[in-house]
């Protein structure tokens, strides 16, 4: 009996070790790597984020299932590198008010220093509680538009004309702005118009969510995959691979650098610090 109980000891105590380690052995995995690259200062400038509204991980029309939303660093890594470097940011989601946070990505073993801050920050809690709809979105304020990712941006961010219309009017407007998504994020671009009425996209190097990766998650009751959809539209999709794909991570930034694109969750930080880097190269 004394062995067993020792042996329950030794055992809790072994448990506790790795689960306090986990968060550490997942990201030298290769989960949210840090930033290495040059941090950067844009005072002055605007940049949108936009997330999904939906909220439910369910096959399409089904009323219930789990929670899902927009992932917590999708938002978190692209909101506080533009905060930081000194733009203005505001928060839109499709359609606009609270928008859902999958409760996942805020698990301890996952969470990232972003995150936590956000969870600590009520004006950016207001915002996301407050977010604008895309419909009132005045577009041509923005220097950069960065769309997140998140399951929940399966259901609505392609399905969206106002989203499609607000891309292209974005393209063309007279800012110019880099447009970013990451992720499932990258599902907004797909449908968006040139002006000759083409797919924007179409030629266009970018990333998204590999197909490897839904399929080994083993989460595909979602309507819309990104590397699916990308292709379909056009793009000429990059990405990179690891053991897991949930542990890749790739940027595409296009030939004309107009779009800066993020494989997925472990991709945001990076991406949202090339969006800033293309925008303080320009004349």
């Amino acid at each position: 009996m004394k062995k067993l109980f020792t042996g329950l000891i030794a055992a809790a105590l072994l448990l506790g070790v790795f689960l306090l380690s986990l968060p550490a052995i997942l990201h030298k995995g290769g989960l949210h790597p840090e930033y290495l690259g040059p941090t950067l200062t844009l005072p002055g400038q605007r940049a949108l984020i936009i997330t999904t509204s939906h909220g439910v991980l369910a096959a399409p029309g089904e009323p219930e299932g789990a929670a899902t939303g927009v992932f917590g660093s999708e938002m978190t890594h692209p909101y506080y590198t533009f905060l930081d470097g000194g733009m203005a940011v505001d928060i839109a989601s499709i359609e606009g008010g609270e928008i859902p946070i999958d409760p996942s990505s805020f698990y301890f073993m996952i969470k990232t220093p972003e995150d936590e801050r956000y969870l600590n920050d009520p004006i950016a809690q207001a915002k996301v509680k407050n977010s604008i709809p895309i419909a009132d979105v005045d577009i041509e304020q923005y220097d950069v538009v960065f769309i997140s990712g998140g399951w929940g941006a399966a259901y609505d961010l392609a399905q969206s004309p106002e989203l499609a219309m607000k891309v292209s009017e974005s393209y063309y407007s007279a800012k110019a702005p880099v447009i970013g998504g990451v992720c499932h994020g990258v599902l907004g671009l797909v449908n968006a118009l040139d002006s000759d009425g083409h797919l924007l996209i179409a030629g266009r190097r970018m990333t998204g969510v590999t197909d490897k990766q839904i399929q080994e998650i083993d989460i595909e009751v979602t309507p819309l995959h990104p590397e699916t959809e990308l292709r379909k539209a056009g793009a000429i999709f990059e990405s990179q691979s690891a053991f897991l794909d949930f542990f890749a991570t790739h940027v595409t930034v296009d030939d004309e650098r107009r779009f800066v694109t993020g494989q997925n969750q472990n991709s945001g930080l990076e991406a949202a610090h090339t969006v800033m880097r293309i925008l303080s190269e320009r004349d």
